[in-house]
């Protein structure tokens, strides 16, 4: 069975969140410094290496300045009505 990290659903929601770090003109290392983490950490979640939970979701949104709902609506209107998981 394939992980949901590897799916489509969840590259897209990378894509977005990549999107808007580079949007805010925000490089790796600053997002890992603002969340007291290293640049590795954010690499590894950007190539899919490390696979992000809800709560770290709001945690990269809040740090980049953006609001985590409004993100995550976006997130949402790409994903198909039904999905397996």
């Amino acid at each position: 069975m394939t992980k949901s990290v590897f799916t489509d659903a969840y590259a897209s929601m990378l894509t977005t969140l990549i999107t808007l770090r580079k949007r805010k003109g925000v490089s790796q290392s600053e997002l890992a410094r603002r969340l007291g983490r290293t640049q590795p950490f954010i690499s590894h979640i950007e190539h899919g290496d490390r696979r992000i939970d809800a709560i770290e979701f709001y945690a990269i949104v809040k740090a980049l300045d953006a609001e985590p709902v409004a993100v995550f609506a976006e997130v949402a209107s790409k994903l198909p009505a039904k999905m397996k998981i």
